[in-house]
């Protein structure tokens, strides 16, 4: 049997103990191998190989040896409870050992899982799985979690209460990050949220989020986008003590601007431009973002752009012979004015 969408998500949370076998499979493997520890989680419970209640088979292993999944299937027990047999890394070789192993099924033996990579329509093991009317057959793909499934993620972490903003930047940075990746901002948004009152903020999200590669110079973007020109020029001092480049900044401060200015000319309006600025923008930093939007309006932020793409052009010519920071400041410290107007 196969199941896909909504239906395979409610399978690998509430698994069917009488099915004889799952077939889990995908081209990314930290996506196989999460939704392979859910479902055996929630099949066995949390000590199931501490109990020995878990038998786990390269599927090399069983290639060689014809009747070791069959016997691991048909083990029993030393310990109450439901069992299992993983088969890890199968491929379609592997398949004329499985297919015993899964016809032999009977109540009561362990239920056979195997986790394999990208397998084509054509795929044996594919199809042994899909048409077994005993057995469950999932295409694990690279499709973000939905919103149910980032409640689940977040139920288990501990965090029941979440703000929607909140929520909401949290399903924009699942499109961003690797599976593996995002689960650990879970797990770091639970521990940073612990001791907290009330429900986890969109400044809590942007508190534990990666961070992203500029956000170093995010301070002066800050500085000049708010017109705040007697500021600039201690920054500037700080930024090259810690070996920040005038092109790096410059790019930098090319691409706030152009974030600001995709957000303005959105047709739906600056918030929904902000979210669809990729990296994704969070909590505090967004709401700057927004105001910094408004203020500024589409026509200075094309003549912010202008100037920054004159001063870049400036920096990489051949016969420039001004000293490129003091080149960078002063385009910063005329954008700072042109935002007090």
């Amino acid at each position: 049997m196969k199941l896909t969408g909504a239906a395979a998500a409610r399978f690998i949370s509430r698994p069917d103990p009488d099915k004889a076998g799952v077939l889990l499979f995908g081209g990314d493997p930290m996506r196989v191998a999460i939704k392979r520890q859910d479902l055996l989680a929630r099949l066995l419970g949390p000590n199931a190989e501490d109990e020995m209640r878990l038998t786990r088979l390269p599927a090399a292993d069983i290639r060689k040896d014809g009747a070791l999944l069959s016997d691991a299937v048909k083990a029993t027990g030393f310990f109450p409870g439901l069992r299992a047999v993983l088969v890890e890394d199968a491929t379609d070789i592997a398949t004329k050992q499985i297919e015993p192993a899964l016809s032999d099924w009977q109540a009561g033996d362990a239920t056979i899982v195997v986790a394999a990579g990208q397998l084509s329509t054509r795929s044996s093991l594919r199809k042994l799985f899909e048409g077994h009317a005993g057995a469950v057959c999932i295409g694990i793909y690279d499709d973000p979690p939905g919103q149910d499934e980032i409640a689940e993620m977040l139920r288990k972490s501990g965090i029941d209460d979440i703000a929607p903003q909140a929520l909401r930047d949290l399903m924009t940075l699942s499109r961003e990050l690797e599976p593996g990746d995002f689960r650990q901002t879970i797990e770091k948004l639970s521990l940073y949220s612990l001791s907290d009152q009330g429900p986890v903020t969109p400044g809590d999200v942007a508190a534990v989020a990666p961070m992203s590669p500029d956000a170093e110079i995010d301070d002066i973007l800050t500085i000049v986008a708010e017109a705040r020109s007697a500021e600039i020029g201690p920054m500037i001092q700080r930024l090259t003590a810690q070996g920040i480049q005038p092109v790096g900044l410059c790019i930098g401060a090319t691409r706030h601007f152009k974030a600001l200015y995709i957000a303005a000319s959105d047709p739906g309006g600056i918030s929904s431009g902000i979210s669809r600025l990729r990296p994704p923008v969070y909590g505090p930093r967004r709401d700057r973002m927004m105001r910094q939007a408004r203020s500024w309006g589409l026509r200075k932020l094309q003549s912010a752009l202008e100037l920054l793409i004159e001063t870049d052009l400036k920096l990489r010519s051949a016969g420039q012979t001004a000293p490129a920071m003091a080149m960078v400041e002063r385009a910063l410290i005329r954008l700072a004015k042109m935002g007090e107007r």
